[in-house]
């Protein structure tokens, strides 16, 4: 196939394009290469004749519209997205600009292509989401295609609002789409906002070592390269006007999830006392979900897919890649936002 990845240098987008080269598809990277992007992500297949990149803000619907016209893909894969809950706290105008008219702009720009190149029956528009949509669980339950939506925050307002464009670009133009949301990705290339990358790095560094609250949070963590690997099936399998939740089966509480990490490094990188010292409770994000779960039972019984990777095989990969990585991750230590508390504005 030939696929357009929007946001395809960011941690998600970037690992889809690795996989999705390795199997012989060829892909063009749009990406505006804000904050979070980083091209250092694509070094594996940079050369490779089967990659291409176009630096587009997909708030620009000219840029777009040339895009498509160039390259005329059999596909899009719209991961382009803010997608960092603090961010969206203390500055909500971002999120409601890329993730909501973004997107409009985006299934506009896929509209007039495909209409004017005769509505071509593999046309494929793929709608990339989060579990986050559907808002808070209590001890129990799990989130399926069918839960209502019940965002809590300003990220999960506006990627809500992106999928119900996207369904409604469906129901009345007829485009082709389908759409996944899925659970707390981590692995290698995390941009090192999130929790996963922040533990790690404030471990290595001797600082400490930030939980929210209590730690009792609960999500559903997903090795990013199990993610990639679900996102191409229903790319190529997933029935048109379709949602897919794609989980890791792997719940965990957040300070159950770090103080894994911790044991991790102990036995990695080892230092006198356990990293878990550096561990410090903090004042909570506003509006903290809960928990998070989600039932993968669609995608396993229509697509035949389940995640490969446990929790703690995915966590010793990922504290690896970043012992091996150090170059990568201290090129972005000046970035903006790196190393700083956000959300503090709630």
């Amino acid at each position: 196939m030939k696929i357009l990845v929007t946001g395809g240098a960011g941690f998600i987008g970037s690992a889809v394009i690795r996989l999705a080269i390795s199997r012989g598809h060829e892909v063009i990277n749009l990406d505006a290469l804000t904050y979070a992007g980083c091209l250092e992500n694509l070094a594996p297949v940079a050369d490779n004749p089967l990659y291409s990149f176009e630096h587009v803000d997909i708030r620009d619907r000219a840029a777009l519209d040339r895009v498509f016209g160039a390259h005329k893909p059999q596909c899009v894969m719209h991961l382009a997205a803010e997608s960092h809950v603090d961010r969206s706290i203390d500055g909500p105008g971002d999120f409601i600009e890329t993730n909501i008219t973004g997107t409009y702009n985006m299934l506009e720009a896929a509209r007039g292509y495909w209409a004017g190149a005769g509505k071509p029956d593999d046309f494929r528009f793929h709608h990339i989401s989060t579990d986050e949509v559907f808002g808070s669980l209590g001890a129990t339950g799990m989130f399926t295609e069918d839960t209502p939506y019940d965002p809590r925050s300003p990220y999960s307002a506006s990627k809500a609002s992106s999928d119900h464009l996207v369904r409604a670009w469906h129901e009345t133009y007829g485009l082709p789409v389908v759409l996944t949301n899925c659970s707390n990705n981590y692995g290698p290339y995390h941009f090192p906002e999130k929790l996963v990358p922040v533990v790690i790095l404030n471990a290595l560094a001797g600082k400490d070592i930030p939980v929210y609250g209590k730690g009792e949070n609960v999500r559903d963590w997903l090795f990013v390269e199990d993610h990639a690997d679900a996102l191409l099936l229903v790319l190529e399998k997933g029935a048109l006007g379709r949602s897919y939740n794609i989980g890791g089966e792997n719940e965990a509480r957040n300070i159950d999830l770090v103080r894994s990490i911790c044991a991790i490094l102990d036995e990695k990188q080892p230092k006198a006392g356990s990293y878990a010292d550096q561990i410090t409770f903090v004042q909570d994000r506003a509006g903290h979900d809960l928990r998070y779960a989600i039932d993968p039972a669609r995608i396993r019984s229509e697509l035949g897919w389940r995640p490969s990777v446990t929790l703690d095989e995915g966590l010793e990969k990922t504290v690896q890649w970043y012992l091996d990585n150090e170059t990568w991750w201290r090129a972005l230590q000046d970035r903006d936002g790196v190393g700083v508390r956000l959300g503090n504005k709630g």
